[in-house]
């Protein structure tokens, strides 16, 4: 398999780290070095504070660069990401090769409910600001290659459809 960048987005709590995680067993199975950069724990390592705008769509630009670096030198790079911006998640898209956009669209009431944190019942109470789908916006991928609704397909299903999907890209 080509060396490729994996971008899932969603809403949080939508699945994008199940998927990424089993994705990248799946792929190691396969002689791939898989790499998966995880939003929130990127966040802790490259210590991003804020989820304002700007801060946000300089935090995925900084992402995108690090996912077309780690693809140039032969990773395949998972990117798990809420990515709410879809003029960003284009400018990734640019920015890397081999590149697979991933729209985890998994209802915002399964989202809720999966909320081990409790960031949406904060938002909805005016105690936090900037979430996501709550007091932030998310713009819908338009065009993503894949769309999985993880509220109804199970992770196992979601990897299966990626594998499957990268399977069939044609070589550029």
């Amino acid at each position: 398999m080509r060396p490729s960048v994996i971008w899932l987005t969603g809403l949080s709590e939508a699945g994008k780290t199940s998927i990424a995680n089993k994705l990248a067993n799946e792929l190691r199975t396969e002689h791939c070095k898989p790499i998966v950069l995880d939003g929130e724990l990127m966040r802790t390592i490259l210590q991003v504070q804020g989820y304002d705008e700007a801060t946000r769509k300089e935090y995925n630009r900084v992402i995108a660069r690090l996912a077309s670096y780690l693809q140039i030198t032969g990773h395949t790079v998972i990117v798990a990401l809420i990515s709410p911006y879809k003029k960003v998640r284009d400018e990734a898209r640019e920015i890397c090769n081999n590149f697979f956009e991933i729209y985890v669209a998994t209802d915002l009431k399964t989202c809720i409910e999966r909320d081990s944190k409790g960031l949406y019942a904060k938002a909805m109470l005016g105690e936090i600001s900037n979430v996501t789908g709550i007091s932030a916006p998310y713009e819908p991928p338009v065009h993503p290659e894949l769309v999985l609704n993880a509220g109804v397909l199970s992770v196992t299903e979601c990897v299966a459809a990626i594998v499957d999907l990268l399977g069939h890209k044609p070589e550029a």
